[in-house]
């Protein structure tokens, strides 16, 4: 890649702060039987009077081991939207600097674009959902902060091109945030151990999908020690309640992963067949994530279809390239089974 200077790419009001350091981070042995009259907590025990770890080291180190990273590279947040919301904080400066996004994409990017005051530079995707490096390189300048991309992609459920990618990681001199969500649903690997070559690469991980915690709100950024500094700098300290980070450690430790998300792909690959069969469905888009995107005759009939028989899909349609496309998150056997069914019925209605 080149001319990464983590120095210039950081704000100068966050590369000149000293962080705000907590009880809990001043004192971090928790070895021994100790009376803590450090962080005013009430002292009644019911488990959780006490303030969480503001480090969240103990699931750190397992995610450390599972990853094959350090737990230097790893930053958690409060859901995969504050690790995001960190990133802008720390490096784009309001008013002045820019990101670059690729719809139709998630629409937070574009959301904590417009919080911080940055601006966006949207790039469309191509018409197979690839992102254009020529396009993107082009609208980039010295104030270009962040390059988002999330593969498998939300709302197309693809997987980016790997040539392009490492086009992008190779003459993009901001932040490439890969935001792999949906990696756990999709047979190409994980960016994440190319951290180690490319100091600009940020990962974007979850445990809200394939995990299936996300009302816990845990999200994941994979890093060089170096960006995990700078947004250590301005983490809320107690920002992953103790709840949270119990119940994060036993699902990891748990053995349901494999077979959870083997049984969603089955079911994904079973109803990708089924809407092809299906007069009124136009296209398929091939999913590597936990949904799938599809292009129907009329979005708002359909929709409205599916709401009136008790079912919930995403209207799609006000994203660029997705005219008259509902996203269909994969759900129970017997949940897609009445999808399925629904899908015939409206057929020959």
């Amino acid at each position: 890649m080149t001319n990464f200077d983590i120095n210039k790419l950081t704000r100068t009001n966050v590369l000149n702060m000293n962080p705000y350091s907590s009880a809990r981070d001043e004192f971090k042995d928790f070895k021994h039987e100790m009376i803590y009259l450090d962080a005013n907590e009430n002292p009644f025990d019911n488990s959780v009077n006490r303030y969480p770890d503001p480090q969240q080291l103990e699931l750190k180190e397992l995610l450390a081991e599972k990853r094959d990273v350090k737990v230097e590279n790893i930053l958690i947040g409060n859901g995969s939207d504050e690790v995001l919301d960190l990133l802008y904080r720390a490096f784009c400066e309001p008013y002045k600097d820019n990101v670059i996004t690729l719809p139709p994409t998630y629409g937070m990017y574009e959301v904590l674009a417009n919080i911080n005051a940055v601006e966006n530079r949207a790039v469309i995707l191509t018409d197979d959902f690839q992102p254009n490096a020529e396009a993107i390189l082009s609208k980039t300048d010295e104030n270009t902060k962040i390059l988002f991309l999330c593969s498998p992609n939300n709302p197309t459920g693809n997987s980016f091109s790997d040539k392009i990618v490492f086009e992008l990681l190779s003459n993009f001199s901001g932040l490439i945030l890969i935001d792999e969500a949906y990696i756990d649903f999709s047979e190409k690997d994980s960016w994440l151990l190319l951290i180690k070559e490319y100091p600009n690469l940020v990962i974007c991980q979850t445990l809200s999908k394939a995990y299936a915690m996300a009302g816990m709100r845990v999200g994941i950024l994979y890093a060089s020690a170096e960006i995990i500094t700078v947004l250590h700098k301005i983490k809320p300290p107690y920002n992953i309640n103790i709840l949270s980070q119990e119940k994060a450690l036993k699902k990891i430790q748990q053995s349901t992963l494999d077979f959870q998300v083997k049984k969603i792909i089955l079911e994904r690959d079973k109803l990708f067949e089924a809407l092809k069969t299906v007069d009124f469905v136009e296209k398929v888009i091939p999913s590597d994530a936990n949904f799938i995107l599809v292009k129907v005759d009329d979005a708002n009939l359909r929709y409205q279809q599916f709401i009136d028989n008790g079912i919930v899909v995403r209207n799609r349609s006000n994203q660029p390239l997705c005219d008259n496309c509902l996203r269909i998150t994969i759900g129970t056997k017997d949940e897609n089974e009445k999808v399925i069914q629904l899908l015939k019925t409206l057929q020959y209605a």
